[in-house]
């Protein structure tokens, strides 16, 4: 492993709980709307589940192995893991203060109860025992465990009740322990009729109230709800010839036996969580005491659903660009010049218009794309790629289906892609392809022309309308040929080509980017202004952060907003002096990657699908591409120069891995998401504006 001073270094793993901590301090904001608070609260936890999930699960598995070595930061995964530990203790206290202590009240304030049965009037009461009865107890599976009936398997991230349990009419039973299995298929939220206001209890308080039911001739001592999480990294050994589809089929369904790293529990005796880890055979550092609700996403629903909508932020509805309103075809419209779109403040319709007019096109010849996470059963740009295999257009896709946790939707759509006639790539050995590309062949009278979408997010309409991302349009004949030359690359086994303007890895995008910075510390030597400007989720890359290091000191003014995880340390003396870092946490999900580079007074603006990440680097199929036409390329730049300049809604990054909020501080205020759909909706007026109903003549003055 290669050594590194570790003092300019910040772990990972705490830097990715920072990022949690941040999400967690919208919740906390009181100046969001309610709605908008707990819907952050509810992220929050479950980013924390997918956090011990992969990383926890991690490091654990390197402490089995007895891996001792440090990370760049210098921390061994034991070490890690101890801190990790520590922080989400903390951040459980906080989060179980925030729920009961002001969420829960400031709802009850606005005529929304969510509350225990036992503070209902007797008819609710009759009404919960009545909706047990009928809708719940028919799922139940109570088991008690003993000597013939060992712990069940139950599944993660699914709530249970674990009952202590007394033999009344048989002394010498002794206590048991038991478990009652909610079914997932059970509403977390159970509303509660009442004129005057939305009422609603936890579906677990009314299993409580039904326990008698269960265990008839047992006298209940306890009960507590528990939560299990387990290890759901998957374990693909993806070399020689093999049932790609069936090994992860069978992976997926070890992950829900795994063994589980987590185990969240409310309030607990020790006679009772003695006995439930004894059961499950897991240690102390395994079991997290973080208070009710154990399980958030039923608040996720609430928080969503139309009840709540005078509590959230006001719509932002995505603007359909002004060159795709009319009648005008869209190939027609990408001859006259690339198209930069900015989800979620442009409409994704473009997309997936383009991928339904290649389907529909008489003149399209074939469609090749990539697809990573592509949303629930309704997507559109899979359903025009079906409707065109079946059409008896070639049709190449690859599916990518470790794409984490969408692994079985992707076997589903990987299925029906197949046939509908479809040609279909699960994906390449040993590297997991993370590129967003789209290319579509069409004969027209001048010849074949190519045009090309490339992307930093997911062809999914879905999260297009939540997360931040850009995507470029273009029929540029230099685009075309790379994109053919990146689809033959990786359907013919082929080496690695040449690209004119497309950069790949892992074979080149980390040497490129290496270059790129270093070009811009070469300027700075000569005196010249240098400039770096990058946006991105993550910055983990030891050798890359080593040369932002070099290119600080060389005198290049480097600004870093970076939504996650953050490895770089910035204002240190001599090191990064040069350096700032901020972060950006607000309604939509920050993902788009841009980097910007001032290259002497002729800026380079580019667009990726990869974060600067070893992962990204050197393990994935990803791509950058350019931005060349003029406007766009200043539109790139303008957005990005306010992204970093947003005192609303930024942290920003000390060099001992601390976050601090930005603040106007008399300055005119700026919040990014709301600034960049005010410039797409002024561009949508603007061009309605010339667009005359009749033709004026503009006079001089006389």
């Amino acid at each position: 492993m290669k050594a590194y001073p570790s003092a300019r270094y910040l772990n990972r793993e705490l830097s990715w709980l920072e990022f949690d901590a941040r999400v967690f301090e919208e919740a906390r904001d009181k100046d969001n709307p309610l709605g908008e608070r707990l819907r952050f609260f509810s992220i929050f936890r479950s980013n924390l589940d997918e956090f011990f999930m992969v990383r926890v699960a991690s490091l654990a598995h390197l402490v089995a192995l007895g891996d001792n070595n440090p990370d760049p930061s210098g921390l061994t995964p034991n070490r890690q893991l101890e801190m990790v530990t520590t922080r989400v203790r903390a951040l459980y206290q906080q989060s179980h203060a925030l729920y009961s202590g002001d969420l829960v009240p400031a709802l009850e304030g606005e005529g929304i109860g969510i509350g225990p049965p036992d503070c209902l009037d007797p008819a609710r009461h009759a009404y919960l025992d009545a909706y047990f009865e009928k809708e719940i107890y028919p799922v139940l599976t109570p088991i008690t465990i003993d000597r013939e009936q060992p712990f069940p398997r139950l599944p993660g991230l699914a709530v249970h009740l674990a009952v202590l349990l007394d033999a009344e009419r048989v002394p010498s039973e002794g206590l048991r322990l038991a478990v009652v299995q909610a079914s997932g298929r059970i509403p977390g939220l159970i509303r509660i009729p009442n004129s005057r206001k939305l009422e609603m209890c936890w579906t677990l308080d009314v299993i409580r109230r039904g326990l008698p039911r269960l265990f008839p001739g047992w006298r209940i001592l306890e009960s507590a709800a528990f939560r299990l999480t387990r290890d759901s990294e998957l374990e693909l050994d993806d070399e020689g010839t093999f049932d790609f589809m069936g090994m992860l089929e069978s992976e997926l369904k070890k992950r829900k036996k795994a063994k589980p790293i987590r185990v969240e529990h409310a309030a607990m005796s020790a006679r009772l969580l003695g006995r439930l880890r004894e059961s499950l055979d897991i240690g102390d550092a395994s079991l997290f005491s973080c208070g009710e609700p154990l399980d958030p996403r039923p608040l996720l629903e609430l928080a969503e659903s139309p009840v709540l909508e005078h509590l959230r932020h006001r719509r932002q509805i995505p603007v359909l660009p002004p060159e795709f309103e009319g009648d005008r075809g869209i190939f027609d419209i990408l001859r006259g010049g690339d198209i930069l779109l900015h989800h979620p403040y442009d409409s994704f319709e473009p997309v997936a218009r383009f991928i339904q007019a290649a389907a529909e096109d008489p003149d399209v010849l074939a469609i090749k794309q990539t697809l990573y996470r592509t949303g629930g059963k309704s997507s559109p740009i899979v359903r025009s790629l079906i409707r065109a295999a079946e059409g008896g257009k070639q049709v190449t896709v690859l599916v990518e289906l470790t794409a984490r946790f969408d692994e079985q939707r992707n076997i589903s759509w990987a299925r029906e892609l197949e046939e509908a006639g479809a040609h279909v790539l699960y994906g390449l050995a040993g590297l997991k392809v993370h590129a967003k590309i789209a290319l579509v062949v069409r004969r027209e009278p001048s010849g074949i022309r190519r045009y090309v979408h490339l992307g930093t997010g997911n062809y999914n309409e879905h999260t297009a309308r939540t997360y931040t991302d850009l995507g470029l349009l273009t029929c540029r004949e230099d685009f075309g040929s790379d994109a053919s030359a990146f689809f033959n690359t990786i359907t013919g086994y082929s080496e690695p080509p040449f690209f004119r303007h497309l950069v790949m890895a892992p074979n080149g995008l980390r040497d490129r980017i290496l270059l790129l910075i270093r070009r811009e510390a070469d300027w700075a030597r000569t005196g010249q202004s240098s400039e770096i400007l990058a946006k991105m989720n993550a910055l983990v890359d030891p050798e890359i952060i080593r040369e932002l290091y070099a290119a600080s000191s060389a005198g290049v003014r480097i600004h870093l907003n970076v939504r996650g995880i953050c490895c770089l340390r910035p204002a240190l003396p001599g090191v990064s002096d040069r350096i700032r870092v901020t972060s950006i946490v607000d309604r939509h999900l920050e993902h788009s990657r841009v980097f910007v580079f001032s290259n002497g007074g002729n800026p380079e603006a580019y667009l990726s699908s990869a974060d600067w990440m070893p992962r990204n680097l050197d393990r994935r199929v990803e791509l950058m591409f350019p931005v060349l036409q003029e406007d766009l390329k200043k539109k790139v730049i303008g957005a990005l120069g306010i992204q970093l300049g947003d005192n609303c809604r930024a942290w920003e990054l000390g060099p001992d891995g601390a976050y601090a909020r930005v603040s106007p501080d008399g300055r005119p205020k700026v919040r990014t998401q709301e600034a960049l759909y005010r410039i797409s909706l002024e561009e949508l007026r603007r061009s309605r504006s010339i667009t005359p109903g009749r033709f004026t003549p503009i006079e001089g003055d006389r």
